[in-house]
């Protein structure tokens, strides 16, 4: 199976403007005054707000490893493990085209 550069460039792309339209929409909330009885209300305002605060997270991360992906595009390395530097298998880059790692060396990290 070979890689279509110009497709998987174009879905990189396209999750970038989609991460960076998240991230710029996202405002987390500042919590309310406490009055008595309000305890249950600041717990799940709390809670929105670590949950809200925990995507922008991820969409952060996310976004370097697109733009990183980007890069790799521009500099002709593209589809190669950044740990042993064989090639990613192409059906792992069509489901996450910032893929960095080869399925072997992504295990071995989480492992």
């Amino acid at each position: 199976m070979d890689l279509d550069l110009d497709s998987l460039r174009r879905q990189l792309l396209d999750e970038g403007r989609r991460l960076r339209a998240e991230l710029a929409e996202e405002q987390i909330e500042t919590p309310e005054p406490m009055t008595y009885g309000s305890q249950a209300a600041a717990a799940s305002q709390v809670f929105d707000q670590n949950r809200q605060q925990a995507l922008r997270e991820r969409a952060q991360r996310e976004l370097v490893q697109v733009e990183a992906a980007l890069a790799r595009l521009d500099a002709g390395t593209y589809g190669i493990c950044q740990s042993c530097g064989k090639p990613i298998d192409p059906a792992r880059l069509e489901v996450l085209p910032w893929a960095q790692f080869d399925l072997d060396c992504q295990r071995r990290r989480r492992g």
